[in-house]
């Protein structure tokens, strides 16, 4: 299933309104597509949020005995003569109906307002995104250009409010290129430039003492892999074109090693 059939069908799914062939078959893609998993979560969550949040307006009991007469009285009528139909009787009729078609557009702007505005983890993607793309312009990889952790470490001391771990894994065939001061997330953050081959891997190190440990998760933004983890009160983002698999080992190497020097 392509991505495109995948998306014509997700409100149908989430509606149960596809056969068991078709559901199983968008199950499946949705299994194997960050992408598209993460348009259907946001679409499940959007029909929670209505069914939670949508305002219904029921009209009062005068109105609607009104509404009654009224209709009892063209209902009449109608059968005494099929060809005078004094729809202008019926004032509260088209109030009604223009009601329901001004709430009906206000329905569609809010939820077009609610689709169109990012979420925070949304946000913060876009902001590694664009601090990685700034890093492969000439000269800006790093401030401190080393493959030795001992002196990458000692530069930020001073720089920064905490201490960010720095491990070389050329031995794992992810060497360190060094590592500069960078601004995600409204704060200074560490970041650490590593190769593997000739991609670039950015890695963002910041505290965040009220989240617990945090098993690594993938998201996918503008054609790179994101991994993002927490452990020990720091976070992680790295970020890179490289595949997932080597991404991951790369995560396994580097919580190794700082587990090995005993850091945080």
């Amino acid at each position: 299933m392509e991505c495109t059939e995948s998306h014509s069908k997700m409100s149908a799914l989430v509606d149960g309104e596809l056969d068991a062939v078709a559901a199983g078959r968008l199950t499946q893609h949705l299994a194997h597509c960050p992408d598209c998993a993460k348009a259907f979560e946001q679409l499940q969550a959007l029909r929670v949020a209505v069914s939670k949040h949508g305002v219904r307006h029921v009209a009062p009991a005068a109105l609607q005995q009104r509404l009654r007469q009224a209709l009892q009285e063209a209902t009449k009528e109608s059968k005494a003569s099929p060809r005078r139909r004094k729809w202008a009787q019926l004032p509260w009729a088209w109030i009604n109906f223009g009601v329901a078609c001004a709430s009906t557009a206000a329905l569609a702007v809010t939820l077009a307002l609610y689709l169109s505005v990012p979420s925070a983890a949304e946000r913060l993607d876009q902001e590694i995104v664009a601090s990685h793309f700034r890093s492969l312009m000439p000269d800006h990889l790093a401030d401190v250009a080393s493959s030795d952790q001992h002196t990458v470490k000692p530069w930020f001391s001073g720089k920064l409010d905490f201490s960010p771990p720095v491990v070389d894994l050329a031995r794992a065939g992810f060497p360190l290129v060094g590592g500069r001061l960078d601004y995600i997330k409204q704060r200074p953050v560490a970041a650490l430039a590593y190769r593997r081959h000739q991609h670039v891997l950015n890695l963002y190190v910041w505290p965040e003492q009220a989240k617990g440990d945090a098993p690594p998760r993938l998201t996918v933004k503008q054609g790179y892999h994101l991994l993002h983890w927490s452990r020990s009160g720091m976070e992680y983002r790295l970020i890179s074109d490289l595949n997932v698999a080597e991404l991951m080992d790369f995560e396994r190497q580097f919580t190794a090693q700082i587990d090995k020097d005993g850091l945080p």
